[in-house]
């Protein structure tokens, strides 16, 4: 028996949600939207909110705890990515770039190397690139493509 697909999202700072249900809803595929904090979702049987402790990784601990190979995961957070990806899960940033196994590990040093410059930046540098028409362009195509190939090998 296989186990039915899902999406996930780290959902507290994620630019797509509207996106991801209304691509959800189309393919009727479940979603769970994990925060910290309650806001509100859309009323359908495939959604469903779940809140966790404000503790730190609460959120990240429960989505990685729930990933594996039947899962989607949506999230910007590179370290909760690959936590995923170790649990076979598929995992997609919020600007529609997979993370892969091949890619995980430039992203994680990347990372680092990042989180090192601005600690002797003094606060000089700026975050990101602001999230743009494009990027949720790209999302919405990677997501779509995503749920079509997984719902084929289901």
């Amino acid at each position: 028996m296989t186990t039915p697909l899902s999406i996930l999202i780290d959902a507290d700072a994620c630019p797509v949600k509207d996106e991801i249900y209304r691509v959800a809803l189309r393919h009727r595929v479940p979603v769970k939207v994990v925060s910290n904090s309650p806001f509100r979702i859309p009323e359908s049987a495939l959604i469903a909110r779940v809140e966790v402790s404000g503790s730190f990784d609460a959120a990240d601990d429960w989505i990685a705890e729930q990933a594996g190979p039947s899962t989607v995961v949506i999230t910007a957070d590179i370290l909760l990515a690959d936590r995923c990806l170790k649990a076979g899960a598929t995992v997609i940033g919020n600007t529609g770039k997979p993370f892969t196994a091949g890619s995980i590990g430039g992203a994680i040093a990347t990372r680092a190397i990042m989180a090192d410059l601005r600690a002797g930046a003094d606060g000089a540098m700026g975050g990101p690139p602001p999230f743009s028409k494009a990027d949720r362009s790209r999302f919405l195509q990677e997501l779509d493509t995503t749920l079509v190939r997984l719902t084929r090998r289901i």
